[in-house]
């Protein structure tokens, strides 16, 4: 059988890189093989023929000349071939041998074969010979230099190798020999002993067995005393505990340690028992099991102990590996554009005041001319560019008058001139101290005739803002947003103000920010406003945003324009996010998609597990709270907004109507519009579906129908807040309709001291009650809803009016009553299917 030769073999026996053998047998063959094939016969000829050809010599006496010089490099000691001194004759019965399956070779070999007897009977040579691997290539007396090595012979071919001693000086001798080094391929005797433990070494490492399957050895019991003598006696424990103690204090290993460990894990570090770990914590008395935790210092001590030599582990998190969070250099900053906040009470005029500052209308969209979301811009003032926020007011939306607040660098506080100081004015103004960022005081409504800006300076000292008026460092700006007036000094205050800051930032990173706003869209998928902050965003980048990840595939500006970067303060909005994130996460571009999904799941696990530890457990301590609590009536509520900002403030003003009685519990807030998955949570749950600025789609609606769900849908957070509260309070009664009872029409407007505005009204169908509710409607547009203070007739105070007689009203709240209005009369009537 023939022996494998592989391509790494016939490599290092020519002395040559695998990849030269491997370049030869592709460029004659056109196959490309691997330094573990194996080699036939032909492919043998062909490697030995091509280096032999490569390698060849001019003359013998160039060989000669260079074997002298390289007689220092010659190891005598340990020699590739020990030459036994030879004669010529029996070496033609081996020539003929070899000759017979190979002639051209053969022949080619055969003067050198003649050239040997003489030369080995001129040097000197060991007594001994041993037969050499096949194809094996040595040096004729010294060892030559690596470039006159010849191609060894094919390993089928059983050849034998043979050294002989170099000439005696004898220039003159007409022999010839084959250049450089000689492959006798005549010998059929091969010593393979030699490579046993080549091919072991190669069996154990390069050859895998992992997935073959071997059969088991056994072996009998009495094999493993055999080496032993019969007397021995077994090692007891206690000498097993020493032996390994001193075996570990011979070769101590080296761990690591992270600042929290498990016991478990520290005697996996350390090759031990968990209870002998276990046994020398109790020594230092500590008491702990086997998965309970021990911080750094408790288990350095204990690993001492051991003989083990302890370092730190330093644990390298996913957010460390591609967020970059280093500082930046003084030389790579540059001037950037202020983020200006604007805050205050509701309908004290913030939205409009922004409006006057980028010529937009902005309030008519809003439903009952109230902030619902933040709004970002960019406005041009001359040659400087200023991001504004505007935040919402009123008291549902404390969080994200929160998150303006803790974006921005400097907060203008609108307060209305007639209106003074309000909660909400109170809480912006403690929001923008929290942040540390600088307030600027617009005092607003200037334009009305009961404004009274001292007043409200009066009211800024109470909160610590002196007026600069008044030697303290607030500037308080009149301004009218109506009037336009004062608009000039608030931007002049507002640049001057960001000159003293020198707002810097570096536009050469990766971009990090804050998302303002969130929603969904039903066509485009998620979409996030946001404001960057540092660095500058890119179309493509990928973005992580708390509990999400996406790659930017459009990005518009404030004015809804395309635009393929941002640099920092530049508000802009994103599509491509997986998921809506939540307002006022903090949002970095990476480079890296498969660790920034892999650091999403990573929050998303810990955020399912915050909120299930959340879920108070039943314990002897807390039972009869939970008994108590059985009694208690839970109302189910899914609530569904527009943006993520809003479902966040509904969920906690809902949260916060609870009473003894009955508790508010939101299993579910989400972000579009009411799907038909939230009715079937609702009708699983029994619980009522809440819906701000969304409608449900028309096959939810049905279902909806279908199950009984109950849906409410609001366009003002105050009515949903409203009627919740009246729900939990037993004031709601199952369902309301409206009965109009008349109607009159205002013919002359009366305004009388100290009472007000009186409408001097005709009743033209229908009656008006002393107890009906008004809805005042003027150009077929209805003003307002109110109730009635006073019912007169002539000087009377009545119950009712009739159809056809006149009689005179009185509101209580709403005064600006004209002639011509209609005065519609109704009543709540509660009713049963």
């Amino acid at each position: 059988m023939m022996m494998k030769y592989r391509v790494h073999e016939v490599a290092k026996d020519l002395n040559v890189p695998n990849k030269d053998v491997i370049d030869t047998l592709e460029k004659y063959t056109g196959e490309t093989k691997k330094h573990m094939t194996a080699l036939n016969e032909s492919e043998l000829d062909l490697v030995f023929e091509t280096f032999t050809q490569k390698n060849s010599s001019e003359s013998l006496d160039t060989y000669f000349a260079q074997a002298n010089r390289n007689e220092t490099i010659v190891e005598p000691e340990k020699p590739d071939v020990i030459i036994q001194p030879q004669k010529p004759a029996p070496r033609p019965p081996v020539q003929q041998q070899a000759r017979a399956p190979r002639p051209a070779q053969g022949a080619q070999q055969r003067p050198g074969a003649q050239a040997r007897p003489a030369q080995s009977a001129q040097g000197s040579v060991p007594p001994t010979r041993k037969a050499v691997k096949p194809g094996k290539i040595t040096p004729v007396g010294p060892k030559a230099p690596q470039q006159h090595k010849t191609p060894a012979a094919p390993r089928p071919q059983q050849s034998t190798m043979q050294r002989r001693p170099q000439p005696s000086g004898d220039s003159g001798s007409a022999i010839k020999r084959t250049e450089g080094r000689i492959v006798d391929t005549r010998s059929s005797h091969v010593e393979l002993d030699k490579y046993n433990e080549k091919y072991d070494r190669l069996a154990s490492e390069k050859i895998n067995t992992n997935n073959t399957v071997q059969k088991q050895k056994l072996t009998q019991r009495s094999s493993q005393y055999r080496g032993r003598p019969r007397n021995s006696r077994k090692e007891t424990e206690a000498e097993r505990l020493r032996r390994i103690a001193l075996e570990r204090k011979a070769k101590p290993i080296t761990i690591q340690i992270p600042e929290e460990i498990t016991v478990g894990e520290l005697a996996l570090r350390l090759k031990a028992t968990a209870a002998e770990v276990i046994k020398k914590l109790m020594a230092l008395g500590v008491f702990a099991a086997v998965n309970d935790t021990v911080d750094f210092d408790t288990a350095s001590l204990a690993a001492m102990e051991f003989h083990a030599k302890v370092e730190k582990e330093v644990v390298v998190t996913i957010e460390e590996q591609i967020i970059d969070d280093s500082e930046d250099k003084d030389d790579n900053l540059v001037p950037r554009a202020p983020v200006v906040v604007v805050m205050g009470h509701v309908d004290h005029g913030k939205t409009s005041l922004l409006d006057a500052i980028r010529h937009a209308n902005v309030t008519a969209s809003e439903a009952g001319g109230i902030t619902q979301h933040i709004g970002a811009y960019q406005v041009k003032l001359g040659k400087r560019d200023v991001t504004f926020l505007d935040t919402p007011g009123h008291a549902a939306f404390t969080t994200m008058r929160a998150r303006g607040a803790q974006v921005t660098d400097i907060a203008v506080l609108v307060v209305a001139a007639d209106d003074g100081i309000m909660p909400q004015t109170v809480e912006a103004i403690h929001h923008a101290k929290a942040a540390e960022v600088s307030i600027i005081v617009a005092i607003n409504k200037m334009d009305k005739p009961g404004a009274n800006p001292q007043h409200v300076m009066e009211q800024l000292t109470e909160y610590d803002l002196v007026p600069e008026e008044w030697g303290g460092d607030t500037p308080c700006i009149p301004v009218s947003a109506v009037k336009k007036t004062g608009i000039k000094d608030l931007l002049e205050m507002i640049i001057l103000t960001a000159d003293m800051k020198e707002l810097k930032a570096n536009p050469d990173r990766a971009a990090k920010g804050t998302v303002i706003e969130a929603r969904l869209d039903k066509g485009r998928g998620p979409i996030a406003t946001m404001l960057v902050q540092n660095g500058t965003l890119r179309t493509g980048d990928i973005i992580v945003a708390g509990t999400t990840v996406g790659r930017v595939r459009a990005m518009t500006n404030a004015d809804g324009q395309k635009i393929e970067q941002a640099g920092p303060s530049v508000p802009v909005e994103i599509t491509g996010l997986d998921d809506v994130p939540t307002g006022g996460d903090i949002f970095n571009a990476v480079s890296d998609e498969r660790l920034a999904r892999e650091l999403v799941e990573q929050r998303r696990t810990e955020l399912k597990e915050e909120r299930f530890n959340s879920r108070t457990k039943v314990t002897l301590d807390n039972l009869f709270d939970q008994m108590k609590q059985g009694d208690m009536k839970e109302l189910q509520i899914i609530v569904k907004a527009d943006v993520q900002g809003s479902v966040e403030a509904v969920r906690q003003s809902l949260e916060k109507l609870g009473n003894e009685e009955v508790r508010v519990n939101v299993i579910h807030g989400g972000v579009g519009a009411i799907s038909e998955s939230d009715v079937m949570l609702a009708s699983a749950s029994n619980a009522i579906i809440v819906g701000f600025n969304v409608r449900p789609d028309p096959v939810a609606e049905e279902n909806a129908k279908r199950d009984g769900v109950d849906m409410r849908l609001y366009r003002i957070i105050y009515d949903c807040i409203d009627e919740i509260e009246s729900a939990m309070k037993g004031m709601l009664a199952p369902k309301f309709r409206e009965l109009p009872l008349g109607k009159a029409e205002c013919r002359e407007v009366y305004k009388i001291t100290n009472v007000g505005t009186i409408a001097g009204a005709h009743v033209t169908t229908g009656k008006i009650t002393r107890v009906a509710q008004i809805r005042v409607v003027r150009d077929g547009i209805v003003i307002t809803e109110d109730k009635i203070a006073s019912l007169r007739r002539f000087k009377d105070d009545v119950k009712e009016v009739a159809e056809g007689y006149d009689c005179g009203i009185g509101l209580e709240r709403f005064n600006d009553i004209k002639e011509g209005d209609i005065l519609e009369a109704f009543v709540m009537e509660e009713y049963r299917d």
